[in-house]
């Protein structure tokens, strides 16, 4: 591939990128509208033709590893596991 022909597909990128955060921000508003449905009528779900739609709380618990390695760096030093990953960026 030609760097004139990697530029035309960096952009072609771009463009899709835009579009993705265009739909995103769309699909967001309408979350957004169907959320608030929800709360004024004090519902947690609904069903409104063939979709059940909630939006519920959800519980969970996760480790708090920016506190375990004040209190314990020697534990978190022995189980800490590195991994290199490669990441594609288009600046």
């Amino acid at each position: 591939m030609t760097a004139k022909e990697m530029e035309k597909k960096a952009l072609e990128i771009k463009e899709l990128e835009r579009m993705r955060d265009e739909l995103d921000a769309e699909i967001t508003s309408a979350q957004d509208e169907i959320k608030a449905v929800l709360a004024a009528s004090g519902l947690d779900s609904v069903v409104a033709g063939a979709f059940k739609i909630s939006w519920k709380e959800v519980a969970s618990s996760r480790l708090d590893t920016a506190a375990m390695k004040k209190a314990l760096p020697d534990v978190c030093a022995r189980f800490m596991k590195s991994s290199v990953t490669r990441r594609f960026l288009i600046n």
